[in-house]
């Protein structure tokens, strides 16, 4: 950086390094060094209003001619809260989750019986093909069993999702990427009541959790209720 007070915007001052993502794209900071870019702290100045020629913010005007909006997302959970998902009795997913998602092995939700989550939370993150050909794995192997048992109804039972969620809650204790608000951590100042930290990944390795995967099956699946 060859600008100071740029340099000083970007070093992160209410989180240690890498508890949140981290740019990692080529030459990310040499693009702040360009005559055509510029670096402005919206916490510091706030945008006060879309203008017709661009926006203002609480120090001055700008002009552009595109405005992209990144004010942020839900990841993980946010995908499946969007959607209107009803369980037995009615129950929707967006209750069900309200103080943070409870699954089993981040592929089934108790009382949403069928409902099959492919990189849903408390899955074992990482690179996301490599990690999702495992869950689809996963589920066809369900699947085959079902249909050659001639089964059409999987739920996984309360005390399966309950090991589940606290294994995936103890593992995650003591993280420091799970002590700062971030979309790790379920937080989004721009989203209605997403103040409030979960625990929304499973902090294992990979071949951890594909080994509690790969247990249940070989077993038969005696954790769900399948008829």
């Amino acid at each position: 950086m060859k600008d100071q007070a740029t340099a000083e915007k970007l070093i992160p001052t209410n989180h240690g390094f890498g508890t949140r993502r981290v740019p990692l794209e080529t030459r990310y900071y040499e693009v702040y060094n360009q005559p055509n870019v510029e670096l402005v702290d919206i916490k510091a100045t706030p945008i006060e209003r879309i203008t017709e020629a661009g926006l203002r913010t609480t120090d001055r005007a700008f002009e552009f001619d595109i405005i992209i909006y990144a004010t942020g997302f839900m990841a993980i959970t946010g995908a499946f809260e969007r959607i209107d998902f009803q369980g037995e009795g009615g129950r929707t997913l967006r209750d069900a989750w309200a103080e943070g998602p409870q699954t089993f092995m981040g592929v089934l939700v108790e009382g949403f019986p069928n409902m099959m989550m492919l990189m849903g939370p408390h899955t074992a993150l990482g690179n996301i093909p490599r990690s999702i050909e495992y869950n689809v794995d996963w589920v066809t192997g369900l699947l085959g069993h079902m249909q050659a048992q001639g089964l059409t109804y999987a739920d996984p039972r309360p005390e399966a999702v309950a090991k589940w969620t606290s294994h995936v809650r103890a593992i995650g204790a003591g993280l420091l990427s799970n002590e700062v608000d971030s979309w790790f951590t379920g937080v989004n100042s721009n989203v209605e009541g997403k103040t409030t930290r979960i625990i929304a990944r499973y902090s294992g390795s990979a071949p951890a959790y594909r080994a509690w995967c790969d247990e249940v099956a070989a077993k038969g699946y005696p954790d769900l209720v399948l008829t």
